[in-house]
C-alpha cells in the first residue's frame, strides 16, 4: 500500500472514531477521559490493521465493505442498541418509522446476546402466526442465531410479501421450543388498534406504535368516544414496542398540565441534556386514567407510562415494562448509510432511570398463563442442538391455543369502577 494511501485511510479512520466520541453516548461512571495521543494510537492500529488486509489478505479487497464490517463491529460494540445501517437498512428504518414497510411485523432487539421479541405488531403476520412478546429467536430458516447482528436478522426476516420465513423460537415461559412458518406481507401498521366503550361509559384504546400520526389518531378516537359518552379511559399501551419520542410527548399532553414535565434525557456532555414539558395542549384533563402495561412495553411506551405516573395523572396497571429506553440518533452519512448510536438516557419525571429497569406499575397484575421451568439464557442453543425432545417439539404443529381471558383489563375495568365511585363520595 502506497504511504499516500494509507495516510489517507488514517485520516479516514480518525474521523469515524472521532464522530463517536464527541459527546456522543453515555459514559460509564467509572471511565477514564481518553487522551487525544491514545485515541491517534488506537486509530493508527485500525489503519495498519487495514493495511495489512489490503496487502496480505489472498484476495482482492472491497473498500467499503471492510470499511462497513468495521463500522459494524464499532457500533455494536458499545451497546444493544447502536448499530451502522447501510443504505438498504437506513432506507428500511425511515419507512418503518412512516407506519409501512415490507415483512412479517415483528419488534425485536438483543438481549443478553440473544434476538429477543419485544412484540409482534397488531395486524401483522408475525401476531397472526403467534408470535409473543419475550420470545427468544434462536433460528431462522434453520439456520442459528447466535452471534447474529441485529440488522442481519431484520434484513432476513425482510422480504417480498407472499414468500415464507421460519423462526424457530424458544419460549422460555412454557420450555418450549417452536417452529413457527410465517408468510411475509406488505405490513402498514396503524397507531390505534381498537377504540370503543366498554362497561359503564369507561373509553378502551389500545396504542399499538408511535408513529408519525399517532397523536392525530389517538385524538380522533378520543373525540369518538366522547361523543359516545366516555367518562372515563383505560390506555392500553401492553405490547407496544414505542417509536418517536415527538410521538411520546405529544401524546403525554394530552393528560398532563402545563409545564408538568414528561420525560428527561442525560447525555455525556451536560449541555445536551434536556427536559420535556407539556406545553399545555391539554385537551382531556380530569378523566380518570388507567394505564396498561406490560414486558412488551418499550421505549416510548415507557415514557408515557413513566410520565403519567410521576404526575399522579392515572394508575399504571399490569407488569414491569421492557426497559428500553435509550436516545438513539440517526446519522446520516455521505453515502446515505448512516450511524444509530445512543446518545442519551431517558428519565422519569422523579428522576428514575427507565433504560435495563422498566417501570413499574402501581397496581401489578400478571397475566394469565404457563409457567414454565427456566433454563440459564445462556444455554438455549446447547439446549436446542442437544436435547431430543425439543427437536421433536419444534416440529410438532403448533394447536390453536384456547382463548384466554384478558385478566388485566378485567382488573382494570374493576379499578375504574371503585375509582369513579370514590369521586362521587
Amino acid at each position: 500500500m502506497t504511504k499516500r494511501f494509507k495516510i489517507a485511510f488514517f485520516i479516514i479512520a480518525v474521523m469515524l472514531v472521532a464522530s463517536l466520541t464527541m459527546g456522543r453516548s453515555e459514559a460509564p461512571k467509572d471511565a477514564k477521559p481518553q487522551s487525544k495521543e491514545d485515541l491517534y494510537n488506537q486509530v493508527e492500529l485500525f489503519s495498519d490493521a487495514i493495511s495489512v488486509i489490503r496487502s496480505e489478505y489472498v484476495d482482492e479487497v472491497d473498500s467499503r465493505k471492510v470499511i462497513y464490517g468495521a463500522l459494524r463491529g464499532m457500533l455494536s460494540s458499545l451497546d444493544d442498541f447502536s448499530q451502522f445501517m447501510d443504505q438498504d437498512e437506513y432506507k428500511e428504518l425511515t419507512s418503518e418509522v412512516k407506519g409501512e414497510f415490507g415483512g412479517i411485523g415483528v419488534e425485536i432487539t438483543l438481549k443478553d446476546g440473544i434476538i429477543t421479541v419485544i412484540t409482534p405488531m397488531a395486524g401483522t403476520p408475525a401476531k397472526s402466526a403467534g408470535i409473543k412478546p419475550g420470545d427468544k429467536i434462536v433460528r431462522i430458516n434453520g439456520n442459528t442465531t447466535k452471534d447474529i447482528r441485529l440488522s442481519d436478522a431484520v434484513k432476513i426476516m425482510r422480504g417480498e410479501p407472499g414468500t415464507q420465513v421460519t423462526l424457530t423460537v424458544w419460549r422460555e415461559k412454557e420450555d418450549k421450543v417452536l417452529d413457527i412458518s410465517i408468510k411475509r406481507a406488505n405490513v402498514k401498521i396503524d397507531s390505534i388498534e381498537d377504540a370503543r366503550l366498554i362497561e359503564g361509559k369507561i373509553g378502551y384504546i389500545r396504542l399499538v406504535e408511535f408513529q408519525e400520526r399517532c397523536a392525530r389518531e389517538l385524538e380522533a378516537a378520543l373525540k369518538k368516544l366522547e361523543g359516545e359518552g366516555m367518562d372515563s379511559l383505560i390506555l392500553d399501551l401492553r405490547n407496544n414496542p414505542g417509536g418517536l419520542l415527538e410521538s411520546a410527548i405529544d401524546v403525554s399532553e394530552k393528560f398532563i398540565p402545563k409545564d408538568g414535565t414528561i420525560v428527561s434525557t442525560k447525555s455525556r456532555n451536560p449541555a445536551q441534556n434536556a427536559v420535556y414539558r407539556s406545553k399545555g395542549v391539554l385537551t382531556h384533563p380530569s378523566w380518570p386514567l388507567i394505564v396498561l402495561v406490560n414486558e412488551g412495553s418499550a421505549s416510548a411506551a415507557e415514557i408515557v407510562a413513566g410520565a403519567i405516573q410521576d404526575n399522579k395523572r392515572g394508575v399504571i396497571l399490569g407488569v414491569k415494562t421492557f426497559g428500553k429506553a435509550s436516545v438513539q440518533t440517526v446519522i446520516p452519512l455521505k453515502d446515505n448509510s448512516a450511524l444509530r448510536i445512543t446518545t442519551a438516557y431517558y428519565f422519569t419525571p422523579s428522576g428514575k432511570l427507565i433504560s435495563n429497569r422498566g417501570v413499574i406499575p402501581d397496581v401489578v397484575v400478571e397475566a394469565e398463563e404457563l409457567n414454565g421451568r427456566k433454563i440459564p439464557l445462556s444455554g438455549i442453543f446447547d439446549k436446542i442442538d442437544n436435547d431430543k425432545e425439543a427437536k421433536r417439539k419444534a416440529n410438532v404443529p403448533k394447536p390453536k391455543e384456547p382463548a384466554v381471558r384478558d385478566n388485566q383489563l378485567e382488573r382494570a375495568v374493576d379499578l375504574m369502577k371503585a375509582i369513579k365511585v370514590y369521586k362521587k363520595l
